[in-house]
């Protein structure tokens, strides 16, 4: 049984999911749409698509939609867009090491 507390807990969790798809899939319908004009349509539709089989796969849609759309995109023949956007979670490109000095991964004590 769910008391009151855990209802609400819910309901702010499924917002927050809620308002973070429609963010990404507006941040990828503008990536999209800056690379190929014209294609607004079938880039909403695409994206329509993806996120409805994304909920389908995962209580974490976010984590899905960005490379089914890019699978579906690939499948029309359009290369996919890569995100420029600061996010810590999707980085758009590592950061290039400057030095060809390889550093060790452990310290001895």
């Amino acid at each position: 049984m769910q008391t009151d507390q855990q209802t609400e807990v819910n309901a702010v969790f499924l917002q927050t999911l809620t308002d973070a798809i429609l963010d990404l899939k507006n941040r990828l319908q503008q990536d999209y749409e800056q690379a190929y004009p014209g294609l607004g349509n079938v880039v909403q539709i695409v994206l329509d698509e993806e996120e409805e089989k994304a909920w389908d796969l995962s209580s974490f849609p976010h984590l899905l939609l960005p490379d089914l759309v890019e699978t579906h995109m690939e499948r029309l023949g359009l290369q996919p867009v890569s995100m420029r956007h600061d996010n810590l979670l999707a980085p758009g490109a590592f950061i290039e090491i400057e030095s060809d000095r390889l550093s060790p991964a452990y310290v001895d004590c």
